[in-house]
C-alpha cells in the first residue's frame, strides 16, 4: 500500500486507519476478536472475511499501515520476528542454497543451523556481507535466497544494500534478497528502495516500541511473494492476535517521534562514552570513525538508539559495570521506550561457539545499549556512576 500522504508521520498516524472503514467511524481502530463471520448465504461473505486466520480487520489495518511506512505494495505480519523469517525461508526447497550473513541475529542463526540445515537439509553458507568478494565466491547456480541485516546485531556492521543487491541480481536476478531492517525502522532506512525483494522487522522492537508485543512483519513489492506469505499465515497458522495488532498499531502512531528522540539520546550517550577513559571503543554509525560511516550516510537518514561499545577489561569488569546500573535495565531485547543494556557474550542463550563469537567481535567486554526515551542527562549520569564504580 503506497501511502496517500507525503510525510512519514502523517502516514504513521493515518495510513490504513481511516474511520470510514469501521461501522461507527471509530477514530481508533477497533479490536476485532471474532474468529468467524456470518455469511449471508453459503459461501457469500463480506470482503475477504470468512475465518480470522485467513483475514482479520485489525490485522489488515496494521498491515496496510506498515506497508505505507515502508513504501511497500504488500505486507504480512507474523507472531514473532523468527516466525516472519521462517515464513520467508519456506520459499527455499531442498537442494537449493541460502547465503546468510555470518553475524546475523543469534535466533536467526539458530533457526538456520537447527532447522533449515539439520531438519530441512538445505545448504547454508555464512559470509561477511560487507565483503563483496565473499559474496561473489558464495554465489552458486542453486542459490535461492540471500539474507542479511543492515545494521548487524550487535556489532553494527553496515552492508551496502544497493551494492550487494546489484551484485546478486547481476549473477542471477531470480535470487531473492532479504534484509532484516529491525535496527533502523522504515523511518531511517527503506531497503526496498534499493532493489531488495523483501524486508522484515521484528515488530517486537522499535515498531511497537513499548515492550508488550511480540510480532514480526515482512513487506514486499511482489504479489507472488505476498501470496506465499499469506499462505504461511493461513495454512501454517502463523498469525498474531488482533489485540497484539492493535497494540502494534498504537506503537506505529508515535514511531517517527520516538525515533527522533532515540537518535538524539543515542548520539549524546555515544559522545559521552567516546570520551570516557573506561571505554576502549564506541561503535556508532553516525561517527566518522565507524568503518562504514559513508555507507550509512548514503542509505540512511539517521540512526536508531543502538550503541555498542567495549569496556576496558574483560568479563569481570563488564559484569560489574552492568550490575552497577540503576536506571538502565539488564535485558535481552531492544527498541523500547526504556533503556536496556546487555553483554552479548555473557548473555547469549542460543547455541554459540565462544571462539566464533570472538572472531565476529563479540567479546566478553562488548556491551550493546538500546538507548530509550528517558532524559539523556539521567542516562548519562547512570552510565557515569556505573563506570566510575566498575
Amino acid at each position: 500500500m503506497t501511502s496517500p500522504f507525503e510525510h512519514f508521520g502523517t502516514s504513521a498516524i493515518h495510513a490504513g486507519q481511516s474511520p470510514d472503514k469501521w461501522d461507527l467511524n471509530q477514530i481508533s481502530p477497533p479490536i476485532s476478536l471474532s474468529t468467524t463471520y456470518k455469511q449471508s448465504e453459503p459461501g457469500i461473505f463480506k470482503g475477504n472475511y470468512d475465518y480470522s486466520r485467513d483475514a482479520n480487520p485489525t490485522r489488515i489495518a496494521l498491515e496496510e499501515n506498515l506497508a505505507a511506512l515502508e513504501n511497500a505494495s504488500h505486507c504480512k505480519v507474523f507472531p514473532s520476528g523468527l516466525a516472519a523469517i521462517s515464513a520467508m525461508l519456506k520459499l527455499v526447497k531442498h537442494g537449493e542454497h541460502i547465503i546468510c550473513a555470518e553475524d546475523i541475529y543469534g535466533g536467526t542463526l539458530c533457526l538456520m543451523e537447527e532447522v533449515i540445515q539439520k531438519i530441512d537439509g538445505i545448504e547454508v553458507t555464512y559470509i561477511d556481507c560487507t565483503n563483496n568478494d565473499s559474496m561473489k565466491k558464495a554465489l552458486k547456480s542453486n542459490t535461492k535466497l540471500v539474507l542479511f541485516e543492515s545494521h548487524t546485531n550487535p556489532t553494527l556492521k553496515i552492508v551496502d544494500i544497493e551494492e550487494i543487491t546489484t551484485l546478486v541480481k547481476n549473477f542471477n536476478r531470480d535470487i531473492l534478497v532479504v534484509v532484516d531492517n529491525t535496527f533502523m525502522t522504515p523511518y531511517f532506512q527503506r531497503p526496498l528502495s534499493f532493489g531488495v525483494d523483501m524486508v522484515m522487522h521484528s515488530c517486537t522492537k522499535y515498531i511497537n516500541g513499548h515492550g508488550d508485543v511480540m510480532m514480526g512483519v515482512v513487506m514486499t513489492n511482489f504479489e507472488q511473494l505476498d501470496n506465499h506469505l499469506h499462505l504461511m499465515q493461513k495454512t501454517a497458522g502463523s498469525i498474531p492476535s488482533p489485540f497484539e495488532c492493535f497494540l502494534a498499531m498504537r506503537g506505529t502512531k508515535t514511531l517517527h517521534v520516538r525515533m527522533r528522540v532515540h537518535m538524539e539520546n543515542a548520539l549524546a550517550i555515544a559522545k559521552f562514552l567516546e570520551n570516557s577513559p573506561k571505554i576502549e571503543k564506541v561503535i556508532f554509525p553516525l561517527f566518522e570513525s565507524h568503518p562504514q560511516h559513508k555507507i550509512h550516510m548514503k542509505q540512511a537518514k539517521g540512526m536508531s538508539g543502538m550503541v555498542s561499545f567495549y569496556i576496558k577489561g574483560g568479563a569481570e569488569e563488564t559484569n560489574k559495570f552492568l550490575c552497577k546500573l540503576k536506571l538502565i535495565s539488564i535485558a535481552a531485547s531492544l527498541g523500547d521506550v526504556e533503556s536496556i543494556v546487555m553483554a552479548p557474550f555473557l548473555m547469549i542463550t542460543f547455541n554459540a561457539n565462544e571462539e566464533a563469537l570472538k572472531k565476529k567481535g563479540i567479546t566478553p567486554n562488548l556491551v550493546r545499549l538500546s538507548v530509550g526515551l528517558e532524559e539523556k542527562e539521567d542516562l548519562i549520569a547512570d552510565l557515569k556512576q556505573a563506570l566510575e564504580d566498575s
